[in-house]
C-alpha cells in the first residue's frame, strides 16, 4: 500500500530512509550505549533540511506540509528513536511557538539558524511538580522596568545542553487572573546570566538524545523576549502540542515498523524443529497482527496530518493518532522481542533498543491518560 502518497512524498520518504540507513543506523547502537549526542549526525540532518520542514522558505525552511513532516519522523524513528527525538522536539515545540506566535523580528532572528540545524532550541514546560498539570507551573517571571526576571527550574527538557543548543522557550507564571495562573512564554538564550543546564544521564530511552534539567536564577530578559501576548502562554503551548503529537505518533509508527521488520527477518532466519520459526502459527499470527496494527495506525496518522494540512480542526484526531500509534509501538516492539526470544533481550539486537525508545512515547507530550481526557472532552463528555 502507498496510502495515497504522491510521487513527491514517496521520493521524500525514500530519500530520508536511505539517509537514516546510511548515516544513522551504523552508529545508533554505539551512541545509545555511550549515551552520546552526535553533533555530526545532527548537522547532517540539518543539511538534509529536517530542522525546518514546515517553516516557510523566507525564514530558511522547506515549506513542506504536515504529512511530509510525519513521513520524515516515521523514517528516522524506524532506525533510531534518539535522532528522531532531536528532530521532532526541535520542529514541534522548538520552532513551533516562534513560528506560530513570534514577532517578525523574532522569526528573522531565530528561525534561519534553527532551520539550518546550526542552532537547536528547547521548550521549557515540564517541572518537577508540573507535568500533565502544566498550569501548575511554579517558575515565575516578574516585571522590572523594561525587563522580566525569571526564576525557577524545568526538567526533562530536550535539546538544551548539547554543543548546538541556542536556548529555550520558557513558560512562566506572570500573575493571576480570575483566580487562575497567568502563563507567558519567553525566549531565553543559552548565554543568559543565571541560566544553567545539567545533562540527564541514566535514561531508559533516547540515550543518544539530549535531555536536561534547566535552572533559572533571576534570569533577566528584555520585553521583546515575550512570545505573543502576556498571559497567552498556555494556549500557545496547547497549539504547539497539537502539532507535536503528530510527530510523536509518527515516532511510534516508525519504532513499530523498524521492530516489525527486524522480527520478520529474524523469524525467517531462525530455525527450530527443522524449519523457520515464521512457519509456526504462534509466530506467524504475531507477525500478522503486527502488520495489521501498523497499517491501521499509518492510515489514521496520515489522515490526521491531511486534516492539519487542510486547515480543519484536528485536536481530537491528533490525540487519537498519538494515543493509538504509541500504544501500537508498545505492543509491536514487545512482540518483536518475543519473536527473538532470549536474543531480543540482548543489546546487540536492535529490537531491545526499539522497545526502550518507544516507552517514552506513551508519556511525553501528553500521556496516554491525558490523550483519553482530550478525546473524551472533544466528544462533549
Amino acid at each position: 500500500m502507498n496510502f495515497g502518497l504522491s510521487e513527491d512524498l514517496i521520493i521524500l520518504r525514500d530519500a530520508i530512509r536511505k539517509f537514516a540507513e546510511d548515516e544513522i543506523a551504523p552508529h545508533a547502537m554505539e551512541l545509545d550505549r555511550e549515551e552520546k549526542f552526535s553533533v555530526d549526525i545532527t548537522q547532517k540532518m540539518g543539511e538534509m533540511g529536517l530542522f525546518g520542514m514546515y517553516v516557510p522558505a523566507e525564514y530558511g525552511g522547506q515549506g513542506m506540509d504536515a504529512l511530509s513532516y510525519v513521513i520524515a519522523m516515521e523514517e528516522l524513528a524506524r532506525v533510531d528513536g534518539s535522532q528522531a527525538a532531536t528532530v521532532t522536539a526541535h520542529n514541534s515545540i522548538g520552532v513551533g511557538p516562534i513560528l506560530g506566535f513570534g514577532t517578525e523580528e523574532q522569526k528573522q532572528k531565530y528561525l534561519p539558524k534553527m532551520c539550518s540545524g546550526e542552532m537547536l532550541w528547547g521548550f521549557g514546560l515540564t517541572e518537577a511538580n508540573a507535568g500533565s498539570d502544566s498550569r501548575g507551573t511554579q517558575t515565575t517571571a516578574k516585571k522590572d522596568g523594561d525587563e522580566w526576571v525569571i526564576s525557577g527550574s524545568k526538567i526533562f527538557i530536550t535539546n538544551v545542553s548539547n554543543p548546538l543548543a541556542g536556548g529555550l522557550t520558557v513558560q512562566a507564571k506572570t500573575g493571576e487572573k480570575d483566580g487562575k495562573p497567568e502563563l507567558t512564554c519567553f525566549l531565553v538564550e543559552k548565554d543568559a546570566p543565571g541560566l544553567s543546564v545539567k545533562t540527564m544521564h541514566g535514561k531508559l530511552m533516547w540515550r543518544a538524545s539530549d535531555t536536561a534539567e534547566v535552572y533559572l536564577d533571576n534570569v533577566r530578559v528584555k520585553a521583546d523576549a515575550v512570545i505573543g501576548e502576556i498571559g497567552k502562554g498556555s494556549s500557545q503551548m496547547l497549539t504547539a502540542l497539537d502539532a507535536g503529537r503528530l510527530g510523536i505518533a509518527a515516532m511510534g509508527l516508525g519504532a513499530a515498523q523498524g521492530a516489525f521488520e527486524k522480527a520478520v527477518a529474524y523469524s525467517k532466519e531462525r530455525k527450530q524443529f527443522g524449519k523457520s520459526i515464521c512457519k509456526f502459527q504462534g509466530i506467524s499470527f504475531k507477525l500478522a497482527d503486527m502488520a495489521m496494527e501498523i497499517d491501521v495506525a499509518r492510515s489514521y496518522l496520515y489522515q490526521a496530518a491531511r486534516m492539519k494540512d487542510a486547515g480543519v480542526p484536528f485536536t481530537k484526531e491528533a490525540s487519537i493518532a498519538k494515543l493509538y500509534c504509541t500504544e501500537v509501538a508498545g505492543r509491536v516492539t514487545d512482540w518483536a522481542i518475543q519473536v527473538h526470544g532470549g536474543y531480543g533481550l540482548m543489546q546487540e539486537y536492535d529490537v531491545e533498543r526499539f522497545w526502550r525508545d518507544q516507552r517514552i512515547l506513551q508519556i511525553g507530550e501528553g500521556s496516554s491518560e491525558v490523550q483519553r481526557i482530550i478525546i473524551a472532552r472533544q466528544l462533549g463528555c
